[in-house]
Parts: structure tokens; sequence; C-alpha cells
């Protein structure tokens, strides 16, 4: 056996669960030098599209690209698996303007699953984590289904839906984070015995139907555009880097990324009758029934809760998404729901374009425990247990790209501190990975959170092809891109800065210059030279030119908000006896202990008055960063 199961030899990470948290935390420990194993209870799952196959859309396409920018994998295995691009909020400006693909779900899951299996310093074992290893308040490792203990210097926990997991079908329960998959059990006995707080969210699905049963000719087709704006930054990658796994196959087939076939997805809408079927039949829905404890997403309710909350509306709309190129499944965007079988059908039945519908995979509800977020530091590791890290669904989170940030950064901090390295902690003024999890572990989660751009205060600087700008300066400390892409991303903003310069300083008329015709909105001919620059870079030097008023006044927000990061709040600082202090702030903070001042002051129930009292206290001692 090769695996590392003894004591004495243990594995510098162990990574429980393998969706897209686990991918990429496996894959950031392993590309920073630890040794690492990832577990999974089905090699055939990893980075399974469990809900809908796509990557990206509002905040969710630029936490994508900020992944790529910090070395992470799913950009690039979105885009070799891409079927259909489209940027979103094209109308409005570039700052909330992301990328969507839709993918083929089964080549996702299989490239990833070969990226792992190409990984250096990369074991793989499929087998079921039951429990932890804990000692003298440590995580050292991990119980498993087969009786065997696992050993690692560091655990990472991504088990997402999985936690005494339990799906619904109508009246119907059975186990299973996933439909056709198990669950996990002993975990949450395990959290909860090591004084780990636990909620519960329910999440759902909807059916996935036969394409041949699908009447195109009363649906309308959504064309991807002419032009797709990828995931992953090529200009500042080699070949080999971009090709880093197919090159390394023994098969060597490589990805044409360049020529793209898209497939259109299909457009249509609920009627009277669909929403005639779905009211006569609530009392049939484990939800309204009461059947489901845990809290559900606001921001992506089922049909039930559209129909009943949003009553009004002559029909809601419902997106058809092919769920591959080797398959004929397809998606039913729009239609979540756990009512029974027979009257998914009969409501399907009811939509122009599905009255032949054949349901292959019925929708469900799922719910399933998670860890309160406010529990873990900004490096994702444990308040409770020492060594242990959390990553995705389990800390309440919906959606495959806020996963694979949190797998991304827990990976590299796990890996860091076993090295004996410095945690890299993402600070909200950086980008959308930073206001996730600052968000997460100083305000926690009252339901599935996802990411919207309102969450971020400096979203103005957080255009999607900015990424890879706003995070050079955390590769002198994560570094998992390579000295090439370094110093190509550095060449990259210094021609940015020159040609800011220049548009800002050269005339293109006696008293006009070319920025300020840029901010006036007038038409004109740019440079020549500029013309020929990449698409990427002159896009990101026509925002900076053309909005630096409001760029620069985020600039000066950022450097108020730095100040009170800079002051720290250490482990052993005690906010009890405080005067002045209010016994509900005191309650919050001792919860959550927070890492900084700028921490504290975002945290539910402090308000500013206890910040001030607080800067007084601290500053008494000179904590600083």
């Amino acid at each position: 056996m090769n695996i590392r199961n003894s004591k004495k030899n243990p594995y510098d990470v162990v990574v429980c669960g393998a969706g897209h948290a686990g991918c990429e935390a496996a894959l950031a420990a392993a590309r920073t030098g630890a040794k690492t194993l990832i577990l999974t209870g089905n090699l055939d799952t990893i980075a399974q599209m469990s809900c809908n196959p796509a990557i990206g859309g509002q905040a969710k396409g630029q936490i994508v690209r900020e992944i790529d920018a910090l070395g992470g994998e799913m950009a690039l295995n979105t885009d070799f698996s891409a079927i259909q691009y489209k940027l979103l909020n094209t109308s409005k400006g570039p700052a909330v303007q992301a990328p969507r693909a839709q993918c083929d779900k089964k080549k996702y899951q299989l490239r990833m699953k070969h990226v792992l299996e190409q990984s250096s310093n990369l074991d793989i074992l499929q087998i079921l984590v039951t429990g932890l290893l804990v000692k003298k308040g440590e995580c050292i490792g991990v119980k498993t289904s087969l009786d065997v203990n696992i050993y690692g210097k560091a655990v990472i926990v991504t088990t997402g839906t999985f936690l005494r997991s339990l799906m619904h079908v109508g009246e119907n329960k059975s186990e299973g984070g996933r439909l056709g998959d198990h669950t996990a059990k002993g975990l949450s006995t395990d959290f909860q015995k090591y004084g780990i707080k636990l909620g519960r969210f329910k999440t759902g699905t909807p059916p996935r139907i036969l394409g041949s049963s699908i009447d195109f000719r009363k649906t309308q087709k959504q064309y991807g555009d002419e032009n797709p704006v990828k995931f992953a930054f090529y200009d500042t990658r080699t070949d080999e880097e971009m090709f880093h796994v197919e090159r390394k196959s023994m098969f060597h087939v490589e990805h044409n990324y360049e020529k793209i076939s898209q497939i259109p997805c299909e457009l249509t809408k609920t009627t009277t009758a669909t929403a005639n079927i779905i009211s006569n039949n609530l009392h049939k829905s484990p939800l309204y029934r009461g059947n489901i404890s845990g809290t559900g997403p606001r921001y992506c309710p089922s049909i039930e809760d559209k129909i009943v909350k949003f009553g009004e509306r002559d029909g809601h709309r419902i997106y058809l998404e092919p769920e591959g190129l080797g398959t004929d499944e397809w998606y039913i965007n729009g239609f979540s729901t756990s009512l029974p079988l027979d009257i998914q059908a009969s409501a399907l039945k009811t939509i122009p374009g599905l009255e032949n519908a054949q349901i292959i995979r019925p929708a469900y509800a799922v719910e399933y425990d998670y860890a309160c977020p406010t529990q873990l530091s900004l490096s994702l590791e444990s308040k409770k247990i020492a060594s242990l890290f959390f990553a995705g669904q389990i800390n309440g989170t919906s959606g495959y790209e806020e996963a694979a940030a949190q797998g991304l950064i827990a990976g590299i901090n796990a890996s860091h501190k076993v090295l004996n390295k410095p945690a890299v902690i993402i600070g909200r003024e950086i980008g959308y990975i930073g206001v996730l999890i600052d968000d997460l572990t100083s305000k926690g989660v009252t339901e599935p959170f996802r990411m919207f751009t309102s969450r971020a205060e400096f979203r103005l600087l957080f255009n999607h092809g900015s990424s890879e700008i706003r995070y050079l300066h955390v590769h002198d400390l994560a570094n998992l891109i390579s000295a090439h892409r370094k110093n190509k991303i550095t060449y990259k903003i210094e021609l940015i800065n020159k040609w800011i310069k220049l548009l800002n300083n050269s005339r293109i008329s006696l008293n006009k210059t070319y920025g300020d015709l840029l901010r006036s909105n007038q038409k004109f001919d740019y440079p020549s030279e500029f013309s020929s620059l990449s698409t990427g870079i002159k896009e990101e030097v026509i925002y900076r030119v053309q909005y630096e008023g409001y760029l620069k006044r985020e600039l000066q927000n950022i450097e108020k908000f730095k100040h009170s990061e800079k002051i720290i709040i250490p482990k052993e600082f005690s906010y009890d006896g405080i005067p002045g202090l209010r016994k509900e702030s005191i309650e919050k903070l001792n919860s959550i202990a927070p890492d900084t001042l700028g921490h504290a002051s975002r945290i539910p129930g402090v308000n500013p008055s206890d910040i001030e009292i607080l800067m007084i206290m601290i500053q008494k001692k000179s904590y600083h960063r």
C-alpha cells in the first residue's frame, strides 16, 4: 500500500472531499510543496457539477478569474470544457460585467480528475472519512470507513452537502448528499464533540430531461457571444502552462482553446396551468409540509416558492441547458423543486416546448449540516481545533465558484502552516475572494451564502480583467504561479500604466487629450500602436482612463480601510470588563475573535462606538501589523 497510513510518516495535508473546494485545496497544497492526500467517497464524482453545468455569472465570474490569477485550476478547466460563453451585464459598466460559461459536465469532471492524477506531491484515495483524530486540541488525521486511520499535519474538510444529508422527493426521504451518492454521518458527531457549532441548510436541483423530447419550435434560442470572454489569462502563460495536463498525459491530446464550437441554450416560461398544478399540490411539497428544517437559498428559490411569492406574474423564465456534447441530458434551469415525481412531470408538460418532456433524473431537495464559519480565522483554520481547515459548502456557501475560492485559500494556508510559512490573508480590498472570506468569518450565514457584486464596497476596482494585476503582490507569499508568468504580469502592468499616462497626456486637439474625449464619451481614433495591443490590455487601459475619478476615490477609501486592518487584535486580548463596551458586543467579539480592528468593525452587533473604545484599548498596547 503506497498511501501513508502511519502515524510516524504523516502527510503534510489531508483533504477530505473532492468537489470544487477539495480539488482546488489539494492542488494548491501540492503545488506549494506539501505532500498531500485527497480522499473522496467516489472517484467517479470528482469535481461533479451536481447542479447547473455552468461556471461564472454575476460576481462568480470575477471570482473564477481571481482563482486563475492566484494559480488555481477552475478557469482553465472551464475553458477546456466550455460549450457556450456569455458576458453578463454588458449594458452596464465593466466593473459589474461577468463572464459565464456553459460546460460539458462530464468533460469538466474528467479533466479535473486527470489534473489531480497528474499532479506532483498528490495522492488520491477512494474512501469515506468518518471522524477526526484530535490530540491536545490539534487535528492529526482522520478516521475512515475501512477502519484505517490516516494521519496528516493539517486536515482540510470540504465535504459539501454530504454531512448528515437527507434528500427529499415528495414524501420520500433517502440519505445522501447527491442523488445516487452517499452521506457522511460520523464527522458531524465529531465536530459537535469538539465544540464546532453546526447549522442546517437545504438546497435543491431541477429535473433533467431528454433533449429529444423537447419541441424546440416552441422555445427561443439563446446563443453564446461571438467573441467569447474566456476565464483563464492566456497572454501571460506559456503553452506548457496552458496544456500542463494534456502534455503530461500518455495520450497527449491537446485542446484547441481558440476554436470552441458553441451550442445554443433554449428559453421558455411557465404558464398559468403550471402555477395551478403547483399551487394545488403544495401540500405534497416537503418544503411546505414542514418536513425540511434547513434554510434554503433566497436567491435561488424553488418553483414552489416562485409560484407562492410571485403569484402575480404571468410566468417564470425557464432556461433549457444542455449538459454536454456527448449526452442528450438537459438541465431545466429555474425549475428546482422537491415535489413528487408525478407532479414534476405534470407541471413540466404545461410549459411550451416541454409538453412531451421525458424526465430522466428527478428533481429533489437536499438538507445538510454546515459548520458556522464565524468559528474560522481569515486563513480558514478552525479556532476550535488547530490544524483543521474548512472550505466550501460546509462553511454555509452555495456555488462552485465560492467553494473553489475557499478551497484554494485553505489549501495554501494548510500547506503554509505545515511548512512554517506565513498565512496568506486576502483582504476585502483586493478582490471578491477577500470579501467572501471576510463576510463568512465576520458576519456568518443565516442562509446559503452567494456572492454578489453589491457585497464588495470596492467593486469598481474589481473588474474581471484586472484580477492578475490585483493579486500580483500575493504571489510573493502564495507562490503558485511560475516566474515566467509573474514577469509577464509585471510587464502587462507596466504597459497599462504607460498607456494610461499617454492617453491622459497626449493631445488629439488643441485643448483635448485622448483621456478627455474618453471621459466625455466622444468618438475618436486611437493611436495605431495602441490599437495593436491585446484586447485585455486595451480594455483595462480604457476602463482606468474613462473612470479615473471614480477609481481614485476608491483607492483613497482603501487607504482609510487599510488603517483599521493594520491594527491587529491578539488572540489573548480580553474583551471582558472593558469600560463602556456593551454586553452584546462583548458576546459577539468573544464568539468570533476577530483578527483585526477592521474585522471587528464588520461584525453585526458591534457598533462604531464599540470600535472607538477597542481602538483606544488596543493602541495602549501598540498592536500593529
